[in-house]
């Protein structure tokens, strides 16, 4: 798979879980959590992390962006069930499923429905948010190539100021850089500049039609701005580039459920599942639940814990498997 790839090695919940009798006695509950990243290198460790929420069959119903040791709080939430994505610099690194919102859990609390999320973060040994690919071969010309260098070091420091003044030197040396145009996306894309990085990605495509990464950062940040139908078309590229992309099929899986067409979901996050993304099951388990399909949604749950055997909602998986789950 070209470009780095952010590790997650842990997800645990630390939290019990709480309702708030006195917000369900307003019509709505509330569900929040500690963030606590930790890592080896205090210094590489992501200052801000996004948490969104998606509620079974609806899809994302929102999104925060809070510090890498903070806390999320999503409020007014109605009985179901829930999720939770991690994401850092437009790249999911965790997600926990499923979070099952019942009358019955609710005791006698003022909170609410407590979830901590901790896990390490692993750094990438190439420069942050997939910003050069192995794959896109670019011949340099010597003028270029030390300045080049230099916005790889400063993007792997995090000094995206730096780096983005560089890849603009490179870029008015040389227009036709493709990949330097895909790394100026990237950084943009970290910085939340999402109309500047859709723009570096395109000239990219323009320059290089051929180019995996840029088409799929592009399906990234058109997703990551809920705009579902301009995703589909490059992540479908990406996927005929590269079918066995699994980064590009759980995108192009997530696009057409956020789209509500299920069908054409599935085989995208089957292949998902098969390179990479053991947390398509899940996805997968949701749809099939939310369609009434309970027996397909267990055998998919009983595949996530094969490939995540100390998942923290494990019993509750287990649970549902030996309810739905046809002999």
């Amino acid at each position: 798979m070209p470009g780095p790839r952010l590790l997650l090695l842990s997800l645990m919940v630390l939290g019990a879980a709480l309702f708030a009798q006195s917000a369900a006695a307003q019509g709505g509950r509330t569900l929040f959590g500690d963030v606590r990243v930790t890592g080896d290198n205090d210094n590489l460790i992501p200052k801000e992390v996004t948490i969104i929420l998606r509620k079974v069959p609806d899809g994302e119903l929102a999104r925060q962006t809070v510090s890498s040791r903070g806390r999320y709080r999503f409020t007014n939430l109605a009985i179901g069930e829930y999720e939770l994505v991690i994401e850092s610099d437009g790249k999911e690194i965790g997600r926990m499923s499923p979070i099952f919102m019942r009358d019955r859990d609710l005791p006698n609390s003022p909170y609410g429905f407590q979830y901590d999320l901790d896990f390490k973060w692993t750094a990438p040994t190439q420069p942050a948010g997939g910003v050069i690919s192995v794959a896109d071969v670019y011949s340099r010309p010597a003028a270029t190539k030390g300045i080049f260098q230099r916005a790889e070091q400063a993007v792997a420091k995090k000094k995206f100021d730096q780096a983005i003044d560089l890849l603009k030197q490179v870029i008015t040396m040389d227009s036709n850089d493709f990949q330097a145009w895909t790394a100026l996306g990237s950084i943009y894309f970290a910085e939340e500049k999402f109309d500047e990085a859709e723009g570096a990605y395109l000239k990219a495509i323009e320059l290089h039609a051929t180019s995996l990464r840029a088409y799929l950062n592009l399906g990234r940040v058109r997703s990551s701005q809920k705009k579902f139908d301009g995703a589909v078309e490059p992540l479908t590229k990406a996927i005929e580039l590269q079918p066995t992309s699994g980064d590009a099929n759980m995108l192009l899986g997530e696009c057409y459920l956020q789209l509500k067409k299920g069908s054409k979901a599935i085989p995208y996050l089957n292949e998902a599942a098969k390179h990479g993304h053991p947390e398509a099951h899940l996805r997968l388990g949701w749809l099939y639940n939310a369609a009434g399909m309970k027996d397909k949604a267990a055998i998919e749950y009983e595949e996530y814990l094969k490939k995540n055997p100390e998942y923290p909602e494990r019993n509750k998986l287990k649970e549902y498997i030996q309810t739905n789950k046809k002999s």
